[in-house]
């Protein structure tokens, strides 16, 4: 198998961090993303859509979509696993999943195509008041998460699950570059990110 990607971007830093987890090794092929690689034609045969990740099988057929990817590995490895054993965990873990991937992470991405390095870039026609929108979306999710941490470990219980994953790379990418840091008051949501960044796998790329 080959996993093309670049290492900055955040849903390749989903799969890495889960393959981390999974003590699992891939080989890899940066894509460039500056360059646009990622919207050159032989790519875009990979995935129509000309984004990564993508997952080259030994096959020769393509899986796109970060959470794709993984729920295939987790299928070929299920230990530990990222997306729960029970019927009752598995769940939970993809009702918490979604709701960082849509309440979440959605918002950090409108922020993020709306925002000034996206602006500098002139690939997209921009609109401030939905940077506007989503940064409050973006906030109060925030607020949500410190309330929901006050009484769980994790983000969907108390184990480490896919769904940690999701959030950690999409409010590390938030703080980093669409400015959409949390505010230093929510005790528990920085509780959970210094735990989960103090795990190996937080580091992997």
């Amino acid at each position: 198998m080959k996993l093309y990607d670049h290492p900055t971007a955040p849903n390749p830093r989903r799969v890495h961090v889960f393959l981390a987890e999974k003590g699992l090794k891939i080989e890899r092929v940066n894509v460039d993303m500056q360059k646009r690689e990622h919207k050159a034609e032989s790519f875009m045969q990979m995935n129509p859509n000309g984004q990564i990740p993508v997952l080259e099988l030994d096959d020769g057929s393509f899986i796109s979509e970060s959470i794709s990817i993984c729920r295939y590995l987790e299928a070929l490895h299920p230990s530990p696993s990222m997306f729960g054993e029970t019927a009752a965990d598995i769940g939970r873990i993809d009702m918490h999943l979604r709701r960082v991937e849509l309440l979440l992470g959605r918002n950090v991405s409108t922020s993020w195509v709306n925002g000034p390095i996206v602006g500098k870039m002139g690939i997209v026609v921009q609109i401030p008041e939905a940077k506007v929108q989503s940064d409050a979306f973006v906030c109060a999710f925030y607020k949500r998460m410190d309330k929901e941490l006050a009484v769980s470990r994790m983000i969907a219980g108390e184990e480490y699950s896919i769904a940690d994953i999701t959030a950690m790379v999409t409010i590390d990418f938030a703080e980093l570059l669409v400015n959409l840091k949390p505010d230093e008051n929510l005790s528990h949501l920085a509780r959970w990110r210094a735990e989960v960044a103090a795990r190996p796998s937080a580091i992997a790329h």
